[in-house]
């Protein structure tokens, strides 16, 4: 080849690496979770690394890694901390370990309905929620609904509080959670959710309670065969990422990530929804025997919860906003 060629033929291949380095993921994003790839909130933050792929035009990708490959909910939130691990998936009942006032959603009954609960987290309530934890860099991106928590057991059905007392009920590493198990009578026990299937067959715990999809896809129903349908707390998920890869990010990748989160709430609402069904209807076909108790007393055994935090203000006035909202009070 003679020197004439070889410039217009250098410069045309640095052309060509150029676009196509322009085209290769510039920021890739590793999220780990811990739940099943057929879960709906799985099937949500799947829907927004799509979004995110597509408004970046390919510059920016989602990783992510299901079923606790990178550890559970709080080593994954300690991943953030440290910038190990760029998103995570976390329920608010892990989260207020690391952001205190975050316990308000945790509370039993705080919300009068699904309705009640979207809205807020919709609202600038919501908003002040996901940034609670920045300056311990975790920053809230969007929720996730994870429905309603009722409590399922062994060996016989609960149909009001006094059905848990003695009996040993696996909560998550809450202080709301297990304040709110002592004061419907039973004996809280946290336990981590990969250990639990375990433990209600060895009878280390005679119950737990969480939302139908969670029951179903964890194949807790094998084992327990009463489900209690009280619904005593919505606790929302919460998609969090770190403060590190935050900041590290340009307005314009926040801004498309942003909007690629919301989308996804909106979506993962839908599915949820969708799953709730079918989750009931198949451990019905299971053999569960599934309850709809008077959700009365149950909700009257945790009314004091919310009169111990007038000494916590910041908490306080979270609870009365959230009610301030209840259109049906």
């Amino acid at each position: 080849m003679n020197n004439y060629l070889k410039g217009p033929l250098l410069l045309f291949m640095l052309i060509v690496l150029s676009a196509c380095s322009q085209q290769s993921p510039q920021v890739s994003i590793k999220l780990g979770h811990g739940l099943d790839t057929q879960h709906p909130v799985h099937l949500g933050m799947q829907f927004m690394a799509d979004e995110l792929a597509k408004s970046s035009n390919g510059t920016m990708k989602i990783d992510i890694y299901p079923n606790q490959q990178l550890g559970s909910e709080r080593q994954t939130l300690e991943l953030l901390q440290i910038g190990s691990v760029g998103m995570t998936k976390v329920s608010a009942a892990v989260l207020e370990n690391f952001a205190p006032n975050v316990k308000v959603v945790s509370l039993p009954y705080i919300f009068s309905s699904k309705a009640h609960s979207h809205a807020v987290m919709d609202s600038d309530i919501g908003r002040d929620l996901l940034t609670e934890s920045e300056q311990f860099w975790l920053r809230g991106l969007t929720f996730y609904d994870a429905g309603s928590r009722s409590y399922y057991s062994n060996d016989k059905p609960i149909n009001t509080p006094d059905d848990l007392k003695g009996l040993k009920i696996r909560v998550q590493p809450s202080v709301t959670a297990m304040s709110m198990v002592s004061a419907m009578g039973g004996a809280p026990t946290p336990i981590a959710w990969g250990e639990l299937y375990t433990a209600l067959q060895q009878g280390v715990v005679d119950g737990a309670e969480n939302n139908p999809p969670s029951f179903y896809y964890s194949r807790h129903y094998e084992v327990s065969k009463f489900y209690s349908i009280n619904e005593h707390t919505s606790v929302p998920d919460v998609l969090m990422i770190s403060t590190h890869l935050w900041n590290r990010l340009n307005e314009q990748q926040q801004a498309w990530l942003q909007a690629a989160a919301d989308a996804s709430s909106v979506h993962q609402r839908k599915l949820w929804a969708e799953a709730e069904e079918e989750a009931l209807n198949a451990v019905k076909a299971a053999g569960v025997k599934v309850i709809y108790p008077d959700k009365k007393p149950f909700a009257d055994a945790v009314q004091a919860m919310f009169e111990e935090y007038k000494s916590s203000p910041e908490v306080y006035d979270y609870i009365k906003r959230i009610k301030a909202m209840d259109v049906t009070q």
